[in-house]
């Protein structure tokens, strides 16, 4: 498909409906069509498995009958910490069923990261896969969870808790359950609380680049929005798509906002088919299954495109119609190699945690290399100076979306003081700089701590980045202020080198020459320090914020 994108900003407009619920789609799904596949699981390991809509429909009131009977109540938080696993949908909507509040962990958190979200949020109940069941064994004592579900194993028990647990604690660290247990004979019929649009959803914890993850929360409508927006103006899927000829698969796991913007927020909300695989990224294997499993549309991060260019793309014939980016902009080098390699254009979209899609490459747009694209029907997404007004093009500002949009967040749970804060203006500010040109395309800049401000000149990280990473020696990049007498800041470059590269005075110098040939002067790096990976935070993004205070502790304050 391709959009009208003037008659699409034109035209559109919002029309949540009052009585608008995840599982109430589900529902209505498996009436239309239970039949089709919603999910399409492989495992690492060779294992297939296939749930259709229908039985995650029955899924979904299992769990949710289990939970009531556990005590479970509306509007209790029940985290989860899961893999990619065919049950994991069949969990979500069933705790949304019984009027739970979803609050996603992530496996590449630690013991304090899960112990600091249960007690923020006062969350009663936690379902996490066996494989992650040591994560959260350390975590009961000092929580107020009061019961583990374990998916994949059935050695935990109220009656069969684990020996290290019940040794270390000196009251009762919480009864742990099967899933299987649990579900078994369940009736797949739930009458449960009502629900609507207005309804708490989720609570999504930001990676917090600085200080303590904040408790973003949404109501049910943030998936209607998702629906509207990222849908169509990014995935490429409306009600006029064939869903039985396509196959979505996006790399995300199920402890990220992303989980919910793709998988659930679009393949679940449409009606979709949608391929998942537990096994860990390898460019060879995730293009096999490309391959095979004739998928239609990916989504994956600019890491998994980078490590596809080096792959011998020619070995491949993919049904691939739509690839989709996101978590940050792509280089040009990835673009270019998918561009020859399978004559599609990958498309970046951008947005957070707290809103659906902001700014999109829309179907059927002239991509312009390094831009965010344009902003979505709806969204309201502008570009404000320091005083909240709009800036002008080329120049650099702050992403911000009216207050009043439906597709932001509602607010940081039980953070009054927060939201005061955030909604007290015109516009919910991102935190994110970016500039427009004539044609109204985005490019990011950075974040807003990010910016680097050299003799005067304001200069984005990215480009800097973008340019450094074209060169032949360099695999990573990030580019942060350095204190400097003379200029305030320099921009200095912290660069993993690419395999059989090692660094040298000749290569910086190789390296700067190369920058200063290919962006202004000023935004060469004066400084270039080279290390063997880059800190970053748990959702894979570069704390720039570390790699400032080096330079800071170096060089001093700017």
């Amino acid at each position: 498909m391709a959009i009208d994108y003037d008659d699409a900003i034109d035209s559109f407009e919002w029309d949540v409906p009052d009585d608008y619920d995840l599982p109430s789609v589900i529902e209505s799904h498996a009436a239309g069509f239970g039949d089709r596949v919603a999910i399409k699981f492989l495992g690492a390991t060779g294992g297939r498995n296939e749930r259709t809509y229908a039985d995650l429909r029955d899924d979904a009131n299992r769990f949710a009958n289990a939970l009531t009977d556990l005590g479970v109540e509306e509007g209790d938080r029940v985290m989860h910490l899961l893999p990619r696993h065919p049950d994991v949908f069949g969990i979500q909507v069933g705790a949304l069923a019984a009027g739970a509040v979803l609050v996603p962990c992530s496996a590449m958190l630690t013991a304090g990261d899960i112990t600091f979200r249960a007690e923020d949020c006062e969350a009663t109940t936690i379902v996490c896969h066996d494989s992650l069941a040591g994560m959260v064994e350390p975590v009961l004592e000092d929580s107020p969870l009061e019961r583990v579900i374990v998916l994949g194993g059935a050695r935990r028990s109220p009656e069969n808790r684990p020996d290290s647990v019940t040794e270390r604690a000196d009251t009762d660290p919480g009864d742990w359950y099967s899933y299987s247990d649990l579900v078994a004979d369940r009736s797949t019929e739930f009458s449960g609380p009502d629900l609507d649009a207005e309804t708490y959803m989720t609570i999504n914890y930001t990676s917090g680049t600085t200080g303590n993850p904040k408790p973003v929360a949404h109501r049910h409508r943030w998936m209607y929005c998702f629906n509207r927006v990222n849908g169509p103006y990014w995935w490429g899927i409306d009600e006029e798509t064939d869903l039985d000829s396509e196959l979505l698969w996006a790399t995300t796991g199920t402890g990220w906002a992303k989980w919910f913007w793709s998988p659930v927020g679009v393949a679940l909300t449409s009606g979709a088919t949608q391929l998942l695989y537990d096994g860990e990224f390898e460019p060879d294997r995730f293009l096999t299954l490309l391959e095979q499993e004739e998928v239609t549309k990916l989504c994956a991060v600019p890491t998994q495109y980078r490590m596809f260019a080096q792959a011998d793309l020619s070995a491949y014939d993919l049904s691939l119609t739509d690839m989709l980016s996101a978590g940050e902009p792509l280089n040009r080098e990835p673009i270019d190699a998918m561009e020859e390699a399978f004559d599609l254009t990958p498309r970046d979209g951008y947005g957070q945690t707290e809103t659906v899609a902001l700014v999109t490459n829309y179907p059927g747009i002239d991509v312009k290399p390094g831009s965010m694209g344009r902003p979505a029907p709806g969204m309201g997404t502008t570009i404000v100076d320091d005083e909240g007004a709009e800036v002008e093009d080329e120049e650099i500002g702050e992403i911000a979306v009216p207050v009043e949009c439906p597709g932001l967040f509602d607010g940081y749970y039980e953070r009054p003081e927060l939201d005061e804060e955030t909604f007290a203006e015109e516009f919910y500010r991102t935190g994110d700089l970016a500039s427009r040109d004539a044609e109204g395309f985005y490019f990011f800049e950075g974040r807003a701590d990010d910016i680097i401000v050299s003799a005067g000149y304001r200069i984005g990280p990215f480009e800097v980045e973008d340019t450094l990473v074209d060169h032949e020696a360099v695999a990573e990049a990030a580019a942060v202020a350095s204190p400097e007498e003379e200029r305030g800041q320099v921009v200095k470059a912290y660069i993993v080198l690419a395999d059989g590269y090692e660094g040298s005075a000749e290569l910086t110098e190789e390296i700067q020459e190369f920058a200063t040939e290919r962006t202004a002067p000023y935004k060469y790096p004066r400084r270039i320090e080279y290390l063997e990976e880059l800190p970053t935070t748990s959702s894979g993004k570069i704390r720039r914020i570390e790699l400032r205070e080096r330079e800071e502790q170096q060089y001093g304050d700017a």
